[in-house]
């Protein structure tokens, strides 16, 4: 599958300063899967190192035929991931 970064997660990455590989590495490497009911976009959560810290992550992503779009990516603050999946708005995949 081909990977594709939209132009908003690029200017994320730059102005966030993360590492441009790290979002297709939360794709491909995702510890948990969500679909969001508000977006419509797919979610890929995964811990991994970011500000010296070891964090969730989360990536939206798209998929149209064999391409997967980044959409963007920002670190969860504590209990982000859980209120967004009680609320019924992240639907685990």
């Amino acid at each position: 599958m081909r990977i594709h970064y939209s132009d908003h997660i690029t200017t994320r990455l730059n102005l966030r300063s993360i590492e441009h590989g790290l979002p297709q590495k939360i794709f491909e490497e995702a510890d948990e899967r969500y679909f969001d009911n508000d977006t419509g976009h797919l979610i890929a959560v995964m811990k991994t190192s970011l500000y010296n810290k070891i964090r969730e992550v989360m990536v939206a992503y798209s998929i149209e035929q064999d391409c997967a779009t980044l959409l963007t990516i920002h670190p969860l603050k504590e209990g982000q991931k859980e209120s967004r999946i009680n609320t019924g708005r992240w639907r685990k995949m």
